[in-house]
Formats: C-alpha cells, structure tokens, sequence
C-alpha cells in the first residue's frame, strides 16, 4: 500500500531558492523601446514600447514591434500610444500590458505557469524622476506578475552594464542617451557622486528633424519617417562624405504627395539645439565635478549609451568639445538592460545600487 504523499511547504523557501526556479529578469523599460535579459539565458526580448488598443472598448490589439507598424496607419477607433513618456509611465494599464506580455512570453506560455515561481524583475529608471513615478514604475511590475521588483537608476545600470569598475573609488562619467531621457552622471564607490537628467534625447531629435522639413520644405513627416532620416544621414559633427536621402511625405500646401531630397547637413542643422542642450548639460556636469574625480575622467574618458549615442559623430563632438576622449561600446541600447542582468546575478551588488527593497 503506497504512503501518503506529504504536502511540501513551499512557505519554507527563501527568496534565493525561489529565484532558482524563477526566470529573474532585468528590463530596461524605455520610452522607445524595452529590452529584457533572463538571469542564465541574456537578452530575451527587443521590443517597441508600444501598444495599440481600441479606443471605445480599452481592448489592446497589439503591443511591441506590431504596434509599432500600426503608428500613423491606425482608423479612427484604434490608438498606438507609447506608455512612457520622458522616461516615465504616462498610461499605466498600457504599461502593464506590455509588461505582463513580456513576462509570460519568457515563461513561454500564455497564462504563467503556477508551478514556477513569479520573478524578481530589476529595472532601469531615470536618475531624475520623482517618488511618485518611481512608485508607479515598481507598482506596474508587481502588477505585471514580478515577485519582487527593484529599481536602479539608469547610468548606474549602464555602468555596471558596460563593464565599468564602478565600487572602485576612481571617477567616472558616463552620458546615457535613451529614447525620452539624457543620463549624465559621475560615479565613484558605487555611488552617483553628481548626475543631471534632462528630458530631451532620441525622441526629440525626431520631432526636431520633423519640424525643420515641415518649416524649410513645406512636407508633413511622419515619426517612424522621422527616424528613419535621424538613423540614415543624421549626424552631430561633419562627415568625410556627406550623405543625401529622397522622403516622401504629405505637401502642407496643397495636400498631394510629395518627395524632398535632404542631405546630412540639413538634418545637422535640424539636430542642432537638442545635441547643444545635451552638450550645455554634459558641461554642467563637468563644472561640479571634484577635481580628484576628474583627473580619472580625464585618464578613463567619458562612455557613451543608449540609442542616442548611436548618432553618428556625437562622439567626436565631445570630444571636440570637452577635450576628453569620449567612446562608445559596441551594443550600446543594451547597457541598461546587461547592468540590471548582473545586478540579478550578483546579490552584493544589487544591495549597493538598488534604490527599494523590492516590494510595495
């Protein structure tokens, strides 16, 4: 006769044991796009943070990179909205829809699976948002199915993520240039020693662009053509060989379709006054910065992230202009999410950089 079959008592693990179950992610939850690493597997996930949903009924229709090829296209009862703005959440169900989607796409299933545990997710957060939107970033993820949910600021991530010996009493300076927001900070000892966060980054140099070709050529833009022209002949120093793009759009004047050629250094005057006020905030930094700290920012030079820095000679522009070398990783839209991949994986770590302890 077979005993009885004893109950575990699963109340007995501890969060570490559980986490050995779990897929434990790191997100970086931008204004532009997510990426998410699973602890033992890398990145996961690259996605639009988009959604597109019926206006009337609230019913999400698609969310990511679908959404995305939605923009611009959408009839009068369907929306594609992003649900961040500047670096914070604007539409919060929004926000947890994609999350919860990304979530249960990792545990490859489409409800999550009860037998194994909900994850621990650590995620990146700009350096200058308030209580109340780093509440509501923390809030969404545990909404979204996370176990236990802890936020680091964004040039710490990118730190960690670009390899940076940041618990080392040395400075260093890194610019993270996302989607929504600008990153500048000093780190030293495992801690921002001065940093500047300003909302003013990819997106605004698609509006930028947008703006000039509608003021200069009379042509209505839309965003996803917007940056394409940024990703194609955009720039912030002059090139060896200036580079030249035929767009198409709608003429304000009489409403027809019509095609504009421009050239990179038309898109370099549009770029202009977004890459001076990143620039004018990287000098702030700079001019509060210690004088020990900077002589190894001196030696070490600035380092360059996000997908802002992917903005073909702004790297040289800083250099130009801080007389400081400044450079770029290979992958640098993935900094973020690979600083919060090895905080998971390194539990001393995650207790220095994290800003909450997890839970509500």
């Amino acid at each position: 006769m077979m005993g009885r079959i004893r109950k575990f008592d699963f109340s007995s693990f501890s969060d570490r044991a559980w986490s050995s179950f779990s897929h434990d992610l790191g997100i970086d939850l931008g204004t532009s796009n997510t990426l998410v690493f699973v602890r033992g597997k890398g990145i996961v996930i690259r996605e639009a943070s988009m959604v597109a949903r019926q206006k009337r009924t609230k019913e999400f229709l698609a969310i990511g990179n679908s959404a995305k090829k939605m923009l611009g296209k959408t009839p009068a009862n369907i929306e594609a909205i992003k649900p961040l703005k500047e670096g914070v959440i604007a539409d919060f169900d929004a926000c947890e829809a994609m999350l919860v989607k990304f979530i249960r796409q990792v545990h490859q299933s489409g409800r999550l699976i009860p037998m194994i545990p909900r994850p621990r997710v650590v995620i990146g957060i700009p350096s200058g948002v308030t209580e109340v939107e780093r509440r509501a970033v923390q809030d969404v993820c545990l909404s979204a199915g996370a176990r236990k949910a802890f936020l680091i600021e964004e040039p710490m991530a990118a730190a960690i993520g670009l390899g940076l010996p940041i618990e080392r009493p040395e400075g260093m300076l890194i610019v993270d240039i996302g989607g929504g927001t600008t990153e500048i900070a000093v780190i030293s000892l495992g801690g921002i020693v001065i940093s500047k966060c300003i909302r003013i980054a990819s997106l605004k140099m698609d509006e930028a662009i947008a703006a000039y070709v509608r003021l200069r050529h009379s042509l209505l833009l839309g965003e996803t053509t917007a940056e394409a022209v940024k990703l194609q002949v955009g720039s912030a120093y002059p090139l060896a060989r200036e580079r030249h793009l035929v767009v198409r759009g709608r003429g304000l004047e009489d409403g027809l379709p019509k095609s504009v050629k421009l050239s990179s250094t038309e898109i370099r005057e549009a770029l202009s006054p977004v890459v001076r006020r990143i620039m004018d905030s990287l000098s702030q930094v700079l001019e509060e910065t210690p004088p020990e700290l900077m002589a190894d920012i001196v030696k070490k030079g600035i380092s360059l992230s996000g997908g802002g820095s992917l903005l073909d000679g702004i790297d040289k522009l800083i250099t130009e202009e801080t007389k400081i070398p400044a450079w770029r990783s290979k992958n640098p839209m993935e900094a973020v999410v690979l600083g919060c991949g090895r905080a998971l994986a390194e539990p001393s770590l995650l207790v220095k950089v994290k800003l909450s302890d997890g839970l509500r």
